[in-house]
């Protein structure tokens, strides 16, 4: 009989990749002979560099005597469900939508996925002109596709919402169709937006296999809504800007942050939304040597050991009672527009997944509260924070130049408060053009801002520096809008049948969390 056990340990970097290292240091640890070790598999690997020592902390499952149990498979095969099936419409193609899928498959429901935006492929050559020409195509972009916003920038896998569901189970989802196996292992998993196009077209690939359905250019513009026997709406189904119709048992919302024009429609035919705080500001890029020298405790010009990622930060304070905070670090990445209409620059971070870019990036946001933006409260009521986002990439655009260019400016002349006289390099392929951004944004944000930048520059030393440079804006961090739902069956409080999911509903933050969510939603949704 096998006896397993599940062992901690702590190596020196120099150490970290010698199993003979692993063996002897387990052994010490259960009291045992290195030879009873018979394998080693490595469940966990993080690096410690709080310290000028970098250590690195590997949990490791270990057979004592003998060998362990064979490794589960890792398989993407599905069983089809019936014709005759619960049909579960899914809007939205994005993490939350396509495991909202999956999982009403394996529920015995038959999902028919909608998209506004273009498959993964076709996808990829519609980012040419937004980056060559500053010509935004509205359906199919950094935001709208198959995939979703993740799927080309970036692709960051780590997440904080362990208690929200099963997470390595939509790690183990993501291998089982492509991605790669250190993902289960790497404590800040990512896959790289060059790899996870292909990932996504593969979980296409088995909703369809299984008997589900996805459709590509499916706009929705309306909920099809019919009064309850007894009082109260009911939704019975969507219908797209092509005339089409599609009637389920069930529709989960899951069309992300960006998709206002849903915001819109849901406004217009009077269903409830809340406003919620969400966050605004910019991109913030450093040469990823500079990061690295900080981060590895090392001299500038000092080649990074092989063994060490491109380092990462996340950098956190309250000023004046609001959360100055970095967001969605991008480690040897690049800086991209992500905007979805020609009238507005946006900027968002990604990366490949060799992470070898020479530059840093990172959101450097501040929370915005709903009496934040009282002021387009008349005009646009409930969608008054969406209103407050297009105004800023609007101001963006036009302190750019337009063509997708973004105003930017040096961060030790946006603390001094002066215009930048040049521009610090940059990865942003479109351009940039000097701004003043301390004037330009809102004072509650650029104020804090300052006083948050000074605070990190402080435990970061060498963060504040000519070299660094600040791209605005950042403002799609989440949605200013939650659509609320019941939470013992995550239906819409006002209208049965419909399900709000993920980050566009305002209930994930990220690939995982979304992905999670889509789960839970199916699974109410096969429930109900």
């Amino acid at each position: 009989m096998c006896r397993t056990e599940t062992v901690d340990i702590i190596l020196a970097l120099d150490r970290s990749e010698d199993e003979q290292a692993w063996r002897k240091k387990i052994a010490r640890k259960l009291n045992i002979h290195p030879k009873q070790v018979q394998e080693m598999r490595l469940r966990k690997h993080s690096i410690d560099a709080r310290q000028r020592e970098i250590k690195v902390q590997l949990r490791i499952q270990v057979g004592i005597d003998s060998p362990l149990p064979p490794e589960p498979e890792y398989h993407a095969h599905y069983s089809t469900v019936p014709d005759s099936a619960k049909q579960v419409i899914i809007v939205g193609c994005g993490p939350a939508g396509m495991f909202a899928a999956l999982k009403c498959i394996e529920l015995g429901c038959k999902p028919i996925l909608l998209e506004r935006g273009k498959d993964a492929s076709a996808r990829r050559f519609d980012l040419g002109p937004i980056m060559r020409k500053g010509e935004v195509i509205e359906d199919s972009n950094y935001c709208f596709g198959e995939g979703g916003a993740g799927t080309y920038s970036d692709g960051k896998l780590y997440t904080r919402a362990t208690k929200r569901g099963p997470v390595y189970d939509v790690y183990q989802t993501l291998v089982a169709h492509g991605a790669p196996p250190r993902v289960l292992t790497d404590a800040h998993p990512h896959i790289g937006s060059n790899l996870l196009p292909n990932v996504v077209m593969a979980m296409r690939k088995s909703i369809i296999e299984a008997g589900g359905e996805v459709h590509f250019g499916a706009k929705v513009t309306e909920l099809i809504i019919s009064p309850k026997n007894g009082g109260g709406s009911q939704l019975r189904g969507v219908a797209t800007a092509d005339g089409r119709e599609f009637t389920g048992h069930a529709t989960i919302l899951a069309t992300g942050h960006s998709a206002r024009d849903i915001y819109t429609l849901l406004a217009k035919q009077n269903i409830l939304m809340e406003k919620k705080t969400f966050a605004v500001g910019v991109r913030i890029e450093h040469p990823q040597p500079l990061i690295d020298s900080i981060q590895y405790h090392y001299m500038r010009g000092t080649e990074r050991p092989r063994i060490l990622p491109a380092a990462r930060y996340r950098l956190a304070c309250k000023i004046g009672g609001r959360g100055v905070h970095s967001f969605c670090m991008c480690p040897g990445g690049f800086i991209v527009p992500a905007a979805t209409e020609n009238d507005e620059v946006v900027v968002n971070g990604m990366s490949l997944a060799r992470r070898d870019s020479p530059f840093a990036n990172s959101g450097m946001v501040v929370s915005v509260d709903p009496e934040d933006t009282v002021e387009f409260d008349q005009e646009h009521g409930i969608l008054s924070g969406i209103a407050f986002q297009k105004s800023m990439e609007i101001l963006a655009s036009k302190t750019g130049g337009g063509l997708q260019k973004a105003p930017g400016q040096r961060v030790t002349d946006f603390l001094a408060g002066k215009t930048s006289a040049s521009l610090a390099k940059t990865s942003y392929f479109p351009g940039l053009t000097s701004a003043p951004l301390h004037e330009i944004m809102p004072d509650f944000i650029s104020s804090r801002m300052q006083t948050g930048l000074r605070k990190f520059g402080k435990g970061m030393k060498g963060y504040i520096t000519e070299e660094a440079g600040l791209l605005g804006f950042e403002t799609r961090t989440s949605s200013p809008l939650r659509i609320p739902r019941n939470e013992d069956d995550l239906q819409h409080p006002e209208i049965e049948g419909l399900y709000p999911c993920g980050e566009g509903a305002g209930y994930a933050g990220g690939i995982i969390s979304a992905a999670l969510d889509g789960m839970k939603c199916a699974e109410s949704a096969a429930a109900r």
